[in-house]
């Protein structure tokens, strides 16, 4: 409605009211969305309601609101939501799986800040038979150009002579991260698809599709996660 500057101004000459009640006094408290707040006796619009979206994203989409280069984003695959959620940070162009958007901002904060230690779990299709020494590296953590990557829970799911799967959960959203450090094990990623982000799974959700999370589970999801909680992933 107005820069704080302005908003001081509209409140020293007394065209605001709250609950019916003329408002002089910088510094007044009120709740935006439950006090009635009146600009020239026209109601302030309250706060849109709060989105959390999880989608499957696909391969190929960016996760931004527009790309310069033209490439379709991770938002055009929600415009039937009819309001302006963005993502909760970011897959990579070439990677799969379980993307949160909202429009909680604060939410958002909680679930990417790292003093919060929300793990994000992948599962990861390298080229070639895996070495249990490669594993043992991957779980110790790896220094990579940027810092030391953490430890990270490391699970052999099949290993072949001509690929292995493996599922890994990590504690850091740096960038590329489980690439890079796949590259420092000497395995190059064929696939990667994020499976599940703190308590989130992404479960069944069909490729391209979108479900609403339950206030409860947007609640729990930014809730301290316990260590040695063991989470059950699909």
């Amino acid at each position: 409605m107005a820069s704080r500057r302005r908003a001081d101004e509209l409140i020293a000459t007394g065209r605001i009211t709250v609950n019916d009640q003329r408002i002089t006094a910088p510094g007044t408290l009120a709740v935006w969305g439950k006090d009635r707040i009146l600009l020239d006796g026209a109601e302030i619009p309250g706060p849109s309601r709060r989105i959390y979206l999880m989608l499957n994203k696909p391969f190929g989409y960016i996760s931004a609101l527009s790309d310069p280069q033209g490439r379709p984003v991770v938002t055009d695959l929600v415009q039937e939501v009819g309001e302006r959620v963005y993502p909760v940070g970011r897959l990579d162009f070439d990677t799969l799986g379980l993307l949160l958007l909202t429009n909680d901002g604060e939410w958002a904060h909680r679930m990417m800040h790292p003093r919060h230690h929300i793990p994000r779990t992948y599962k990861v299709s390298v080229e070639g038979a895996i070495e249990d020494s490669a594993l043992e590296r991957l779980r110790k953590g790896l220094l990579l150009e940027d810092g030391f990557s953490g430890k990270t829970r490391v699970t052999l799911l099949k290993r072949e002579p001509d690929r292995s799967l493996l599922r890994i959960t990590i504690h850091m959203g740096r960038s590329r991260i489980v690439r890079r450090m796949m590259d420092e094990a000497g395995y190059r990623v064929v696939q990667l698809i994020r499976i599940a982000f703190g308590p989130l799974v992404l479960g069944d959700l069909k490729v391209g599709s979108y479900r609403y999370l339950s206030n409860p589970e947007a609640r729990n999801a930014v809730q301290p996660i316990h260590r040695g909680m063991r989470l059950r992933h699909s």
